[in-house]
């Protein structure tokens, strides 16, 4: 049985808006720019929320990951800010941001590779 993620149709040009592997480091890209900007995530996935269900593949998983990565961040951001009032949400904030980072540069190696992300609905990496 061959895997459904593996294989996508192939277009000749892609370009950074259309569905496809460079669409996704794009979603990634602006996720590392929110580190400096803040806001460029929201561009970041809403670009995903269009794309998702264009193309299929393994890109399919790339847009799932990026867009659950940018809700669950914000969660956690929450119950940090909440728990800030009792110094732990301090250690949080920092939590969620390693684990935003290395979702982030989880979800660039496999789409430079053309991989599909093996669980994009997990919550933790």
């Amino acid at each position: 049985m061959t895997d459904p993620y593996s294989q996508i149709p192939q277009r000749p040009e892609q370009s950074w808006l259309e569905p496809g592997k460079l669409n996704v480091q794009l979603v990634y890209g602006l996720y590392i720019a929110s580190l400096v900007l803040g806001v460029s995530s929201i561009v970041g996935v809403v670009i995903a929320y269009i794309n998702r269900g264009k193309l299929g593949g393994w890109v399919e998983t790339h847009y799932t990951w990026a867009i659950r990565t940018s809700w669950i961040g914000l969660l956690y951001s929450l119950i940090s800010l909440v728990l800030s009032f009792i110094v732990i949400g301090v250690l949080g904030f920092i939590a969620t941001l390693v684990w935003f980072v290395v979702r982030v540069v989880i979800g660039l190696q496999k789409a430079g590779r053309e991989e599909p992300i093996s669980n994009p609905e997990g919550w933790i990496v």
